[in-house]
């Protein structure tokens, strides 16, 4: 089973819109036969997407730390624990043919751009995919493109960075 790599907002006090797209691109997802594997808690849209998994009979494996217990998602199809944030995201990419920055917080960021970076550095072979829901992740493009610009980011890197707009273009873009 090919499995992707999913980062998002673990926060409750988002537009409910972000839960909705998650919804979308876990679904589409799931009945092209991908697994997801996410940090596996309750909170915010990583809850969102637990339900949708357990709701369509997906595989759904969990990263999470161990002073995260408390918050573990209780129907994942699978839990990996880990004493660290650095081994866990470790943990999410491992396997994985592809991550998908959903809308999210500092958490979500860091998560991309490590994996932006090791995309770089040639080690991680995945393809990373950022759903730009309503413009989201603008302001990180336009980041992005000034590095390029002013010679801090070679322009083959940026080009493995694919923004969609919609969970079936994100799809799309994985497929291709």
């Amino acid at each position: 089973m090919k499995k992707i790599a999913v980062f998002c907002s673990a926060s409750f006090n988002i537009d409910p819109e972000y839960n909705d797209v998650a919804r979308d691109f876990v679904r589409a997802a799931s009945s092209r036969g991908y697994g997801i594997v996410t940090g596996g808690t309750i909170k915010g849209t990583m809850g969102v997407i637990s339900n949708e998994m357990r709701d369509n009979g997906g595989y759904h494996l969990g990263v999470i730390p161990r002073f995260m217990e408390q918050y573990v998602y209780p129907e994942l199809s699978e839990v990996k624990w880990t004493e660290t944030m650095a081994e866990r995201k470790t943990l999410l990419r491992e396997g994985t043919c592809a991550v998908v920055a959903l809308p999210g917080g500092i958490g979500t960021l860091d998560e991309l751009i490590e994996t932006f970076a090791l995309i770089h550095l040639k080690q991680y072979d995945g393809k990373i995919l950022v759903l730009d829901h309503k413009g989201f992740y603008q302001p990180l493009k336009a980041l992005l493109d000034h590095y390029v610009q002013a010679g801090m980011l070679c322009p083959e890197t940026m080009d493995k960075l694919h923004f969609a707009k919609s969970a079936e273009e994100l799809l799309d873009l994985l497929e291709d």
